[in-house]
């Protein structure tokens, strides 16, 4: 196989350079080699999307419909192929690398469904005889920049409300991860997306990404990545008038409370803490235990972390793949040592034995809430386990973060399930179920400093891409010199004749 290289107006084309793939799990297995783009090729897209766009938003939703739901059939139809690549290149166990290529197809055909029911509204006016009409528009040309995490799923629920509002697309896939962002480039334009409607541009952040946000021709960009990053785009966005939505990470609570069932919150806590090696913005990296439970929790948690089968994400005995690079190992690692010079008592969390990135699930017993440990994002599978003593405390601890992006709660009692979900400083809330985990037609995204802008995903994915327009009209008859009031209608009864 050759290079892969990206699609720009409908053609594919190279660069200057081109990186390896490689398998986080076996460095020595190289899935391919993909162009890497510079500023010039983000220049060409943005000529190609603003020669596309016009169309594509003028065209009839049936258009954008079938479009979205041939590319929905095909993930759905290679959703193992896809799987596989997937657990390849990021790491994840193939169930779960299936798991999420189903889900970037259902995403697909959700917002092919979407196409067909974007609606407007039609108001009366205060002034007599004048028509209000409020219709919703594409933004215009958006730029979307995704994470190594979620490969397939990030990438999938931002295209496709673009697409499907009429936006056209630039797409830049994290660096680490570009072959997920390449089948869908295929799967679009053999689907018979227009020439420039979706462009992808793969390469650095620092290069294509830097590049978009201070692009004149895009009109909004969407990030999903870390929280430095996600603050400079921010601001560059702002600086150059351009719409704006970033999600950028959590610190997330689960709080388990002295009635909750044991095992489901052992069970809940360790998939929502080292599932998908703990690479997930919605992680479990903070488990509030009140006193009663805790030291019996604590005990199943740390045996059951100690049983998970950390190995290739390729074979189906794996219950925990590797770590994405040797660059994040390392910030994983060091988050170990840390917890122990900051007076954790740690289980696990070491360096495990194989030709990838592989690391054992850590827990970080007799932690507090104001080490740095409990309270910078880690992305990788360990978990800080903070005691409380009532509920209320645990609450206040949960809410005690700079971030806001899902809150779980572990509990039998409906009296503190209503309480924490109304009092949760979150913009999700969890009741005996993982902070990880989300539906795909439902609104996703945190508040304080996890996320800024519009919710992604579900029909309130619409407030990001597109943009409302109110139009006045006024009857055929002129309106009289005065302008104070159309012609009066005649009060007598009407004859037919």
């Amino acid at each position: 196989m050759g290079v892969c290289e990206n699609l720009i107006g409908g053609a594919w084309v190279g660069g200057n350079e081109a990186a390896p793939n490689v398998n986080p799990s076996n460095t020595d297995d190289v899935i391919g080699e993909y162009t890497r783009g510079d500023a010039s090729a983000v220049d060409a897209a943005v000529e190609a999307a603003q020669a596309a766009q016009p169309g594509w938003a003028l065209a009839s939703p049936q258009v954008r419909h079938d479009v979205l739901e041939k590319v929905g059939a095909d993930l759905m139809a290679r959703r193992e192929e896809l799987g596989q690549l997937l657990s390849r290149e990021e790491g994840k166990t193939l169930a779960e690398g299936i798991g999420e290529a189903t889900r970037a197809a259902q995403i697909f055909k959700f917002f092919a469904g979407e196409t067909l029911r974007l609606g407007g509204e039609a108001i009366a006016s205060v002034r007599p005889g004048i028509e209000v009409m409020i219709e919703r528009e594409p933004v215009g040309i958006v730029g979307l920049i995704t994470p190594w995490n979620f490969p397939i799923a990030i990438p999938a629920w931002k295209i496709t409300p673009a697409l499907a509002y009429g936006n056209a697309v630039i797409l830049k896939p994290a660096d680490l991860t570009p072959g997920c962002a390449w089948e869908l480039a295929r799967s679009l334009k053999a689907a018979g997306c227009p020439d420039g409607v979706f462009n992808l541009v793969m390469g650095r952040g620092s290069t294509v990404g830097a590049r978009m946000v201070e692009h004149p021709g895009i009109d909004a960009i969407s990030f999903t990545g870390s929280v430095p990053v996600g603050r400079g785009i921010v601001v560059g966005c702002a600086t150059h008038g351009k719409k704006v939505q970033t999600e950028m990470g959590g610190k997330n609570p689960m709080v388990v409370l002295d009635d909750a069932d044991l095992d489901t919150a052992v069970s809940v806590s360790a998939n929502g803490a080292f599932f998908s090696t703990g690479q997930r913005c919605t992680a479990s990296s903070r488990l509030i235990v009140t006193e009663g439970i805790h030291d019996a929790f604590v005990e199943k948690l740390t045996a059951e972390a100690a049983a998970l089968k950390v190995g290739d994400a390729l074979d189906p005995a794996t219950q925990i793949g590797p770590v994405v690079d040797q660059s994040q190992l390392d910030q994983n690692l060091s988050y170990v040592a840390l917890a122990k010079a900051e007076g954790c008592e740690v289980s696990g969390g070491g360096r495990a034995n194989g030709p990838g990135f592989f690391q054992h699930p850590a827990v970080f017993t007799g932690a507090t809430n104001q080490m740095r440990s409990s309270r910078e994002e880690i992305f990788g599978p360990c978990a800080s386990v903070i005691k409380a003593a009532d509920y209320d405390e645990a609450l206040a601890m949960a809410n005690d973060t700079e971030f806001g992006l899902s809150s779980g709660i572990c509990t039998s009692s409906l009296k503190y399930a209503s309480h924490f979900r109304r009092h949760a400083e979150a913009g999700m809330v969890m009741v005996n179920l993982p902070t990880a985990g989300v539906d795909y037609h439902v609104p996703f995204g945190g508040c304080k400093g996890s996320s800024y802008g519009a919710r992604e995903q579900g029909a309130y994915a619409r407030e990001f891409y597109t943009t409302v327009k109110t139009s006045y009209i006024a009857p055929w008859n002129p309106i009289p010199a005065s302008g104070l009031s159309p012609p009066q209608r005649s009060t007598k009864t009407a004859h037919l004749t």
